[in-house]
């Protein structure tokens, strides 16, 4: 495999981005970090629940209510770290970390008895249809909670999937309560209850929470001094074999990575089922409506610039589509696809005798760039960071593991890849559902296709825009 360079060119052939900020507060000189949990600790959230506690309402095995309270009185505490010590700080307690209480209303509470699941082939089907009872109960007294938690006994897990392993409970239940506006949280007591690790699992809770409930742990500093919005394409074939269509889900981010609503939109049958795609008057409708949304968040504005990524090749149709919806208004629009799996892989190379070259003790930086041609580099995500680990210099995410880069290429718009390349490393670490310094994909990517796995699995979600939190 060749590179593509042309070493005329004023691009470099090979960089290293530095670490992105992420900011607690909206302050015109706010206050930062590069480690997201320090930076909670030292500062506190974004923003905190708009209630100012976070109420939850449970679903639970009869029974089993002790045992998921006492669960989640663990949240409230705190916890000493056991794993991951050069990243995970002590975990102070849910009310010290967000200033906010958590607060179980006893009753939002609805048991599950097991006489109404039974056993058989249609057992999963049945726990799908009481869960959704008692969604839609809760839903009743929405006013006196935030989150619904629901424990998943041991009992239970055989049932997570259906009797063919086409039907997902978790995907299930999701799709049930986004229609009705419920964020639910699941907790499955084989995992959750019996992990050793309690600081990182509640460091990781806790987050989830605070966001499900409309809080904001932190935002990222714009990689850019232009007002930009991010989108994210992801496509999802839903439907059986005879009736096969597809569903393309998108989501836009401000500036900061603020995440607006999912929009989910229906195209059709008669694809490429391997490589999705839209038609230019397709493509020019999804985009219309995630302006539409855009303007009804930002009181009728849009930005200078718009980049949007998705994982499959981009079309001409599909570009012209894109610039339908969104030009002039909008003079700057580009247009990336981002591979996740690629067939490069690298180490690092530190000087050694004479004019030798040695294999570094550390994995590839996080933020390397390598060119690959003027519009195409590979992009290392993954890979050894700086400044943010809490013992020594460097911090390997991906433990004994060799990182590995992503690729991406420009298929519309210009200048040098050093500024998509510094926004996807940015928008990895703004994955709310997770207590990770980063995700493997930017979020335009990672909650768009979370959404199109969804809704793969579950027979109907209409076309219509949904918050991002309903589905993490």
């Amino acid at each position: 495999m060749t590179l593509d360079f042309d070493s005329r060119q004023p691009w470099a052939p090979h960089t290293i981005l530095q670490e992105p900020m992420l900011k607690f507060d909206s302050s015109p000189t706010p206050a930062t970090a590069g480690h997201p949990l320090v930076g909670l600790l030292d500062h506190g959230p974004y923003a905190g629940p708009p209630t100012a506690s976070v109420r939850l309402a449970t679903i639970t095995l009869n029974g089993d209510k002790p045992k998921l309270y006492d669960f989640l009185r663990g949240a409230t505490q705190a916890h000493e770290p056991s794993d991951r010590l050069a990243y995970v700080p002590r975990y102070p307690g849910f009310e010290a970390l967000f200033k906010a209480e958590l607060l179980p209303q006893s009753d939002a509470h609805v048991d599950i008895r097991s006489a109404e699941i039974g056993t058989g082939a249609d057992a999963h089907d049945r726990l799908s249809e009481a869960l959704a009872r008692a969604v839609r109960h809760l839903h009743t007294v929405r006013d006196s909670w935030d989150v619904i938690v629901f424990l998943l006994p041991a009992a239970w897990e055989p049932l997570r999937l259906s009797a063919d392993g086409a039907l997902d409970l978790h995907d299930r239940l999701k799709a049930t309560a986004a229609l009705l506006g419920c964020p639910i949280q699941m907790i499955r007591e084989t995992s959750a209850l019996q992990f050793r690790y309690k600081c990182s699992m509640y460091w990781r809770l806790s987050i989830a929470l605070l966001t499900k409930a409309g809080g904001v742990p932190f935002r990222m500093m714009r990689p850019t001094e232009s007002d930009t919005a991010y989108l994210g394409l992801a496509y999802a074939i839903r439907g059986g074999t005879a009736n096969e269509f597809v569903t393309c889900c998108s989501q836009v981010f401000d500036a900061e990575g603020g995440g607006f609503e999912f929009i989910a939109y229906n195209v059709g049958a008669d694809r490429d089922l391997e490589n999705p795609h839209l038609t230019r008057d397709e493509m020019r409708t999804v985009m219309a409506r995630s302006a539409r949304l855009y303007q009804r968040r930002r009181a009728g504005s849009l930005p200078q610039r718009l980049v949007i990524h998705k994982t499959t090749t981009w079309r001409e149709e599909e570009v012209a589509g894109v610039f339908d919806a969104w030009s002039p208004a909008v003079p700057d629009i580009e247009c990336l696809q981002v591979r996740l799996d690629t067939p490069w892989t690298g180490v690092a190379l530190r000087g050694g005798k004479g004019n030798s070259a040695v294999a570094n003790e550390w994995p590839v930086g996080r933020g390397s760039l390598q060119y690959l041609s003027g519009r195409e580099a590979l992009l290392w995500i993954a890979g050894t960071a700086k400044g943010v680990a809490l013992t020594g210099e460097n911090y390997n995410q991906a433990a004994k593991a060799l990182p590995t880069p992503i690729a991406f290429k420009r298929d519309a718009g210009a200048g040098p890849l050093e500024i998509p390349a510094s926004e996807i490393l940015a928008l990895s670490k703004l994955d709310w559902n997770n207590d990770a310094l980063y995700g493997v994909t930017p979020v335009t990517i990672s909650y768009s296709q979370r959404l199109a796995r969804i809704i793969s699995r579950v027979p109907a979600l209409p076309d219509d825009s949904y918050q991002f939190r309903l589905f993490m």
